[in-house]
């Protein structure tokens, strides 16, 4: 099942924020983002792409998020039903 984000956000652009939340981190340098790999591109052209659409502030130094890049981050999507969760199979036996 595919899960659709009421953001227009490529692939590769989300690979980039959610390196910021796996890192921890609210800034990254140039040469932080253009390691970052994804199958299908990555590196600093979503980067450049995310700031045009108002995900990440570029000042020359680095990327950092903005408030609409933290809303996003902060979501924490899950499947519905995951198997192998104790919880789901107490609240099936209900």
């Amino acid at each position: 099942m595919a899960i659709v984000l009421p953001l227009p956000l490529s692939i590769q652009e989300m690979r980039v924020l959610q390196e910021f939340r796996r890192i921890g981190a609210e800034t990254m340098t140039p040469d932080a983002v253009k390691t970052i790999k994804h199958p299908s591109g990555g590196g600093e052209a979503p980067a450049q792409s995310l700031t045009q659409k108002g995900f990440l502030v570029s000042d020359g130094a680095g990327y950092s998020l903005t408030e609409k890049a933290k809303e996003f981050l902060a979501i924490d999507a899950k499947p519905e039903f995951e198997s192998g969760d104790a919880a789901g199979g107490e609240e099936a036996a209900e």
